[in-house]
Order: structure tokens, then C-alpha cells, then sequence
């Protein structure tokens, strides 16, 4: 690594731990999080040298993995396997609600859009779709989209929902409803050794496997399974995750560079307004089932919000807002998405072909 980056990548990181610093004085919402997220979008969009580092982005969902899979202890895991129906429901939903966005986009958008009839509907379907912004990038990419657009959609979509659902349950008092602590609640050095080595373990297969978010759902699972095992091997120390929400936070934040604000500020505003629209409609989603469910309803908007999953299960696991069941509504649709939005995009694209020439 040269100089250069490496300047980008400590600058930035000394701005993320002031602006987590900050946060932590003024007692915002998840501090570690949104601080660094915050200050980095606001300086990138500046064009300052900003940059985050995959390592330590990696290290991060390591991290968070590790500590969310402590949350499935036995009874808690029967309690998540007693949930399949609704979380069945969710994918629905998520498959449903995504479809009719990538549609408004393509309504309110295509007209004025380059390229083919065709490369217009890919770029509005992904850019609507409710999964990973690098996934959703990549398959959009193989349907020939416009990458940039698709980004920019995914990435605006993920900063909306990780600022608005953490503040507004702050603000209405919703945190510390969660009766499901992890089930490892000290630190032992030698256990936590050998979690690590696990857990990595976990990732680095993951990775060699070709899996989406290999680090955060490898070391998600050997934790998970370490635990509803009854194994009891140590917790994860606060400080670690406090560093792993602080790189999760910045890396989101770099995204936004200084073209973002030039990259079609119509399709922009479209994402923007289509974003609050579905945290609404899902929102009034969650509610109808946390009554079907009998479970509180911040943890269903929460497991059904259309943010990504690791913003969303840290927001759970900061507030106490059920993490083992919002880290399982999110695990299920992302792995729903991954395996179904482009053979769904593909029928779609059969059905209307003949549907325009009738």
C-alpha cells in the first residue's frame, strides 16, 4: 500500500472517531455508528480524501457476526424457528415491496434515462430490489444497467433507513425491550481466542465459497452454532464492538463521493421519496404482524425495514429491541433475495415481451 492511501484511509478514520466521539457526548442514536457514517458521507460529498479499507470493513461484520450468533441460545432459537411463517411472510413482502418501487422508479424515470428499453428496466428493477447494494450492483451489471445508478439507489436507500429508524426510536422512548440477552455475558481471553479462530474460520469459508457478506454471515453462523450448542465460550468485549460499528459506519459513509450529488438528481429524489414511502408502508406492515405474532412492534419493523442487515441488527442490538429475531428476519431475506430477484427479473422480462407485442 502507498502513501496515499494510506493518508485517505488514517484521515478518514481519525474523522469517524471524532464524529464517534461527538456523538457519544451529545448522546445520539447508535453514536459509533451514524457519527462515523455522518461525517464521512458529509466530507466525501466535499471531495475530501476520504477512503475506508476492505480488511477493516471485514473486520467489522466479523465482529458483529460474532456477537449477534451469541443471542441464539436454545429457547431462543426454538422461539426464532416458531416465527418460519412470518418470516416467509417478510420475504414476500421485502420480493413484493421491492418489485413495486423498481416499478415507480421506472415510471417516474425512464423516460428520461439512457440506453436501451431494456437497460432501463434492469437499472429500475435493481435499483428497487431490497438486498446488498454490491449485490444488487452485481446482478444489475450482468442485465447490462446503469452500475452507477443502481448504486447510488442502494446506497442513498441504506443511509435514509440507518438515520431515520435508529433516531425515531429514540425519540419515542422504544429501546430495552429485549428479554433475550446473549448467552455468554463475561469476557474470557482464552474463549475469545478461540471464537476468533472460529469464527474466521467461518468467514474464510464463506469467502472461498463465493457467499455474499462472507464475513458477517460465516462468523454469524459458527457463533450461532457455538451457542444454541450451549457452548459457552466468552462475550464479545464492548470495545470491540463499538470499533466494528465505527468501520461499518464509515465504510457506508464513503460511498457517497463528490459526483454522487451530479448523478441525476431527479432519479435522486425519486430513491429519496421512495425510501420514507416504503419505511412507512413497512412500518404499518410490521405492526399487523406483531399483533399476529404477539411480539413488540420495533422488533418487527426493525427484522422488515428495508435497510441492510447489518445497520438494522446493530440498531437492534444497541437499543435492545429483539436481535434474535430481527437478525433473523433480515438473514432469511437477504439469502431470499440473493437466490431470487434475477430468475424473477428474467420471468418478468419473458412475461411483459409478449404482454407488449399482444
Amino acid at each position: 500500500m502507498t502513501h496515499q492511501p494510506l493518508f485517505r484511509i488514517a484521515f478518514t478514520l481519525l474523522l469517524a472517531l471524532a464524529a464517534a466521539g461527538l456523538c457519544v457526548w451529545l448522546r445520539t442514536p447508535l453514536p459509533w455508528m451514524i457519527g462515523p457514517l455522518v461525517a464521512t458521507a458529509a466530507a466525501s460529498v466535499r471531495g475530501a480524501p476520504t477512503q475506508s479499507w476492505n480488511p477493516l470493513r471485514n473486520a467489522g461484520q466479523w465482529t458483529i457476526g460474532a456477537a449477534l450468533g451469541l443471542y441464539f441460545t436454545p429457547q431462543v432459537t426454538a422461539l426464532v424457528a416458531g416465527l418460519w411463517w412470518a418470516i416467509v411472510l417478510a420475504i414476500v413482502w421485502a420480493l413484493g415491496l421491492g418489485w413495486a418501487f423498481g416499478a415507480w422508479l421506472h415510471r417516474g424515470n425512464a423516460q428520461r434515462m439512457e440506453g436501451t428499453a431494456r437497460q432501463r428496466r434492469a437499472t429500475t428493477y435493481f435499483a428497487g430490489a431490497i438486498g446488498g447494494a454490491s449485490e444488487m450492483t452485481l446482478l444489475a451489471e450482468r442485465e447490462g444497467a446503469r452500475t452507477d445508478l443502481v448504486a447510488a439507489s442502494h446506497s442513498l436507500r441504506l443511509l435514509v433507513v440507518t438515520m431515520m429508524i435508529p433516531f425515531g426510536f429514540t425519540f419515542s422512548g422504544l429501546h430495552g425491550i429485549d428479554l433475550t440477552p446473549p448467552g455468554p455475558r463475561a469476557v474470557h481471553w482464552g474463549g475469545l481466542l478461540l471464537l476468533a479462530c472460529a469464527t474466521g474460520a467461518g468467514g474464510w469459508l464463506m469467502r472461498r465459497t463465493g457467499r455474499a457478506n462472507p464475513w458477517f454471515m460465516g462468523s454469524l453462523l459458527v457463533a450461532m452454532g457455538f451457542t444454541m450448542a450451549g457452548v459457552d465460550l466468552s462475550a464479545i468485549p464492548q470495545w470491540m464492538t463499538n470499533a466494528a460499528q465505527l468501520v461499518i459506519g464509515l465504510s457506508l459513509g464513503v460511498r457517497f463521493e463528490a459526483r454522487f450529488v451530479h448523478t441525476a438528481p431527479r432519479w435522486l429524489g425519486s430513491v429519496l421519496l421512495g425510501t420514507v414511502g416504503m419505511i412507512v408502508l413497512c412500518t404499518a406492515f410490521a405492526a399487523l404482524l406483531a399483533w399476529a405474532c404477539g411480539l413488540h412492534p420495533a422488533t418487527m419493523i426493525l427484522g422488515t425495514s428495508p435497510g441492510g442487515i447489518a445497520e438494522m441488527a446493530i440498531t437492534a442490538k444497541v437499543l435492545q429491541l429483539g436481535v434474535p429475531v430481527v437478525t433473523a428476519f433480515q438473514v432469511c431475506r437477504l439469502v431470499a433475495v440473493l437466490v431470487l430477484v434475477e430468475p424473477l427479473y428474467r420471468w418478468s422480462s419473458r412475461w411483459e415481451k409478449p404482454q407488449a407485442e399482444g
